[in-house]
């Protein structure tokens, strides 16, 4: 178990988070880095960005999807790696409220995500594209660069002044920069004085020639488009709706309801969260294909949601046939993944006596049996019950255990632990374990 204040568990008890990138960006319909990635004409980007007008954000609609999907928190884009600001900023005139839309963008949603009972992040890319200085960093441009490092310390400090309290600040874009040349330290500092309870990812920048994300100065990790747990720490993982992009892009393949569950499962079931992305149309709404497949998620987890807040890492034993594992307190989730309709299921490798076997989908209590070295499930239904994901729950003695030899999975551990399993059959190679 971590050690983690009293004011952060919110964060391990939530699970499931909204990721939400958003800008002027998205009126191309090429994703978020569109700027850099075409190498675009820097005058003309900023020209458009200034018109972009979103007529149909409402940001109590994303509230109410991600609500309704069963996150706990959301995470808005306040200025991505083009510069464009979605807050009225003191410090420049390139912001959603100074031009034509006329509107605080980050206020609304602030406001939205409070109202719906939802933890609000704020994302802040260090990194500004428009900006020589970036580019070039305080060995070719000292001068520069301090000037565009104080403009950086001075917008968070905006961020978290303005809006009251903030429970996530998300950074990002700190390549090609160390820690150091960023005042990192510092700026935590700032930070910590302005909103002590805030969690910090850690995405500030590294010591100067580590390559890795700074351990040092987050509070957890972001593992990008991967599933990792993270030993020591608190940990989400951040990835994307559709195929490609985090920004709106058109054309875009989505991934199915299916497999958004299953990464949120994972994520679960290894004790980390999941930060999943959305991004919104040029005029504020979030794709009808999104929106759906929230829909879905979320009447799986109005049923299932016990299985995943405030879940702890849950592999006790061997169950990758069917499915996934997450626990809490005596209780052990089965997530089955893979329904073969044939009435049973089968759990090799839990030491804990079991009390108690439910289908969480329906309420229905089932039928087992119990061995020193298996559990197994009667009474399921040839056709799941569920489209997504049929759950048990096994109501236990005590928190959950594997027996010795299922600690570890396949080609993992010590091998020797199999030792009396195979010799109990006989030490040859003849099929009767005998020798001739």
């Amino acid at each position: 178990m971590l050690n983690i204040p009293d004011y952060w568990q919110w964060f391990q008890q939530a699970r499931f988070g909204q990721f939400i990138h958003w800008g002027p960006y998205s009126a191309y319909g090429r994703g978020e880095q569109v700027l850099f990635r075409e190498h675009l004409d820097q005058q003309e980007y900023a020209e458009n960005a200034c018109k972009w007008n979103p007529q149909r954000f409402d940001a109590h609609e994303w509230a109410e999807i991600s609500r309704r999907a069963g996150m706990k928190y959301g995470v808005l884009t306040t200025r991505h790696h083009d510069g464009f600001c979605l807050w009225d900023s003191e410090l420049t005139d390139y912001t959603s409220a100074a031009q034509a839309a006329g509107r605080d963008f980050v206020g609304e949603y602030v406001e939205a995500f409070r109202e719906a009972g939802l933890r609000v992040g704020l994302y802040y890319s260090l990194a500004d594209w428009r900006i020589p200085a970036y580019w070039e960093g305080p060995e070719h441009d000292p001068k520069g660069w301090d000037e565009f490092q104080t403009y950086v310390h001075s917008q968070v400090r905006e961020l978290l002044t303005n809006y009251g309290e903030i429970d996530v600040m998300w950074f990002d874009g700190a390549w090609p920069h160390s820690a150091d040349r960023w005042k990192s330290h510092e700026l935590v500092e700032m930070i910590r004085s302005l909103q002590p309870a805030i969690l910090i990812n850690n995405r500030l920048g590294q010591p100067a020639g580590d390559t890795s994300f700074s351990d040092e100065l987050g509070d957890f990790g972001t593992p990008e488009h991967q599933i990792v747990s993270e030993a020591g720490r608190m940990w989400e993982s951040c990835q994307v709706s559709a195929w490609r992009l985090w920004g709106y892009a058109t054309g875009e393949r989505w991934r199915p309801a299916a497999l958004l569950l299953d990464m949120l499962v994972e994520a679960a079931s290894k004790g980390g969260n999941l930060l999943l992305n959305v991004g919104p149309t040029a005029d504020g709404e979030h794709p009808a294909e999104y929106a759906e497949q929230m829909k879905e998620i979320g009447q799986w987890m109005d049923v299932h949601g016990e299985a995943i807040y405030g879940s702890e890492a849950g592999d006790v034993c061997e169950f990758i046939t069917y499915g996934r594992q997450t626990r809490k307190g005596n209780n052990l989730y089965l997530v089955i993944r893979f329904w073969d309709g044939r009435g049973e299921v089968n759990l090799g490798g839990l030491a804990t006596k079991v009390n108690r076997a439910v289908l969480l989908t329906t309420g229905e209590e089932l039928p087992f049996a119990q061995t020193e070295d298996h559990v197994l499930i009667g009474g399921l239904p040839a056709e799941p019950p569920t489209k997504l994901f049929p759950v048990i729950r096994l109501e236990c003695d005590g928190p959950p255990q594997a027996r010795d030899w299922a600690v570890d999975r396949l080609w993992e551990g010590n091998p020797r632990r199999m030792m009396p399993w195979a010799a109990a059959r006989g030490t040859s190679v003849f099929a009767d374990g005998k020798p001739r």
